[in-house]
């Protein structure tokens, strides 16, 4: 059975954000957790469904390649944790969390983060997706406040460890339950689970410690890309929290189309049309290439449709070696306007024409003559 939509799966549009995304993985997760739904089949192969989707989601790059090439960017990536289940941590937390009680999450919500990705269109020519360029991107992304240093706390001042938390983030106490007595772990409210308090926030700042700032960042293109390739930049996003490193940011870039040539793989189709005068006669035609003008000649008799190559001449291949082909298609175009003496002419051509120099038209006729034989 085909694999349905994760976006679907989960109940959420493309541009949902992180926490969006969280939210609503926790409440189909804790729905459908095998511990609520002990031997229901059906519930645990969704819970399975639903990590499954969370796990590629929740990847930045794994959601890059499923935006761009649905299930097949991302089969056989997609899986479940050591324990089972993806995420089962935080929802048997969760579960616990509904008879009053919970488990430690200081360690995951006070240890360093990795920060966010970013996401950036770049609008490319046909030639420099061909052989490649560079470029100048300029994004915003949040970087360590300059007045603060990334402290948070106005100038002159620090901040101080929570009292109440002794700096732990966390706040401990044993609870009675329906499955026996807990210790319970809660983020501290004093701090927010910080452990530590910033009684004069950095004015510039307001105490987040971050500005946003444009950036300006210099990329190179390689040979060969094409329309959807995505470049991604380590580093280069949102800065980590806590000493975290920073998020990446990935280029999707946009092939602008070409008015003349079109792409197929690593080779270029160009219609070239001609007079028929010049397929009857045979000619030498001016053909336009990434490489600049080169001479053809087309011999005499040339049929309209028929497709000539140009070896070497397409696009260079991505992976450093060879190019792909050039191929020419012939179009004859048939005149639109004649005076009376273009068809005089034409008609004197037409009395003079032996049919057996017709091989085309005179083979369609004599299998129509056998088919109404």
């Amino acid at each position: 059975m085909a694999k349905r939509d994760y976006y679907e799966v989960l109940g959420i549009d493309r541009n949902v954000d992180e926490k969006e995304l969280k939210r609503a993985y926790r409440k189909l997760a804790m729905k459908y957790h095998p511990d609520k739904n002990p031997g229901d089949k059906e519930a645990e192969e969704k819970f399975k469904e639903i990590n499954e989707a969370y796990e590629v989601l929740s990847d930045s790059e794994k959601k890059a390649r499923y935006d761009q090439f649905g299930h097949a960017g991302v089969d056989g990536q997609a899986g479940f944790g050591a324990g089972g289940f993806g995420g089962f941590d935080d929802i048997f937390s969760d579960i616990f969390d509904m008879f009053g009680g919970g488990f430690s999450s200081s360690r995951r919500r006070n240890g360093p983060k990795k920060g966010a990705d970013l996401r950036y269109e770049l609008n490319i020519t046909f030639e420099e997706a061909a052989f490649g360029a560079k470029k100048e991107v300029n994004i915003k992304r949040h970087e360590n406040c300059k007045k603060c240093g990334g402290t948070g706390a106005k100038e002159g001042t620090s901040k101080k460890t929570c009292s109440n938390c002794n700096g732990t983030g966390e706040v401990r106490y044993a609870q009675r339950t329906p499955l026996g007595q807990f210790v319970n772990v809660k983020p501290c409210d004093a701090c927010g689970g910080e452990g530590h308090i910033i009684e004069s926030p950095c004015e510039s700042c307001n105490g987040t410690g971050k500005e946003l700032k444009n950036k300006t960042i210099q990329i190179k293109i390689p040979e060969g890309v094409d329309n959807g390739s995505v470049i991604s930049l380590r580093g280069e996003g949102e800065p980590g929290e806590k000493g975290g490193p920073s998020g990446d940011l990935y280029i999707i870039l946009r092939v602008k189309p070409h008015e003349l040539f079109k792409r197929e793989g690593n080779d270029i189709i160009c219609e070239v049309p001609i007079t028929f005068t010049q397929a009857a006669l045979g000619d030498e035609l001016i053909i336009p290439t990434l490489d600049g003008k080169v001479k053809y000649k087309i011999p005499e008799g040339t049929q309209s449709g028929t497709v000539f190559r140009l070896r070497g001449k397409g696009i260079p291949n991505m992976r450093g070696y060879g190019r792909g082909d050039h191929y020419v298609k012939i179009i004859v175009e048939v005149p639109k306007k004649l005076n009376s003496k273009q068809k005089e002419i034409l008609v004197k051509f037409s009395e003079v024409m032996d049919e057996d120099i017709h091989e085309q038209r005179k083979t369609f006729f004599d299998k129509v003559k056998e088919i109404f034989k």
